[in-house]
């Protein structure tokens, strides 16, 4: 079951460790994949860089050898019903890292500019990082085509995650919500209005919102704790932008905090190898200082 750079993007979506909902891993959830390795994944997310395969199959790794041990890695976020009256609900899915028992959670929320997930690149090693640092993480695999659906979704996987946490060996309190790109106005749209404005239950919004690269402007004087990352190159998310929106968090007396790294463009994922390498660490020290 284990995968290398070889293995073909389309044969994750029958690996058995991925009970049957691995093509929620595909980028374009099969539509683009046939005939490509994951070698050859940045084909496949044109609005993203720094794309480093052995991360991808790190984290891919990670799950099939958990679920090697008896672990559930993959957890649909609708039931059958709503996924006879929508097949696209099949491809939202919550791939779990476990952390430590009793840890609190963050959920992470890959890019694509709304047209494709790009959990290979932008969550999935995310996620595997914070598992190794304690944390309870999920990548979140979302419906493609349109924002609103995006947040929907998140919106319903945040309800699944509170109505099963006896299952999954976690502290609801003081969540954080990570996002990338587009991933990343999902986040911000749940930390702004909650779950219950996008058609989830009434719970607590998010303790943290952890921003990479994007436009985001729009934001309430009750928002989370928001750190934010972003290049100074960036060409689809102006960090004055972003900076603009921080400014206006200060402001409003929301913690924020914001960190602009020199010569770097847009979807750069972990910073790997870049000004940003490291940064993760600097959110997750955000995230616990305001839990």
């Amino acid at each position: 079951m284990r995968v290398t750079e070889g293995t073909l993007l389309e044969d994750l979506a029958s690996n058995p460790a991925f009970g049957g909902w691995g093509n929620a891993l595909l980028p374009w959830h099969g539509a683009r994949e046939a005939g490509l390795a994951i070698a050859d994944e940045q084909a496949v997310l044109p609005y993203h860089s720094n794309v480093i395969p052995s991360q991808a199959v790190e984290a891919l790794n990670r799950l099939v050898d958990d679920a090697a041990a008896g672990q559930t890695v993959a957890y649909p976020v609708y039931d059958d019903a709503a996924i006879a009256a929508d097949p696209a609900k099949a491809d939202v899915v919550l791939f779990y890292f476990r952390g430590d028992p009793g840890a609190p959670f963050a959920v992470v929320n890959p890019g694509g500019g709304f047209s494709y997930v790009g959990s290979l690149h932008e969550s999935l090693p995310h996620a595997l990082w914070l598992s190794e640092q304690g944390v309870n993480a999920f990548s979140l695999s979302y419906r493609g085509g349109s924002g609103q659906w995006a947040v929907e979704d998140l919106a319903q996987a945040l309800t699944f995650i509170f109505a099963h946490d006896d299952e999954l060996g976690l502290d609801l309190s003081g969540y954080s919500l990570w996002g990338s790109s587009a991933g990343a106005r999902m986040a911000a749209a749940i930390g702004s209005y909650g779950p219950a404005a996008f058609g989830g239950a009434s719970l607590p919004r998010p303790a943290a919102v952890i921003m990479a690269y994007t436009g985001q402007s729009d934001y309430t004087a009750s928002d989370p704790a928001t750190y934010a990352v972003v290049g100074d190159r960036d060409g689809i998310a102006d960090a004055r932008v972003m900076e603009r929106r921080i400014r206006g968090l200060q402001a409003a007396g929301v913690a924020a905090d914001i960190v602009v790294y020199p010569g770097l463009g847009h979807g750069f994922g972990t910073g790997e190898g870049t000004a940003a390498e490291g940064w993760m660490r600097g959110a997750l020290d955000f995230w616990m200082d305001h839990r």
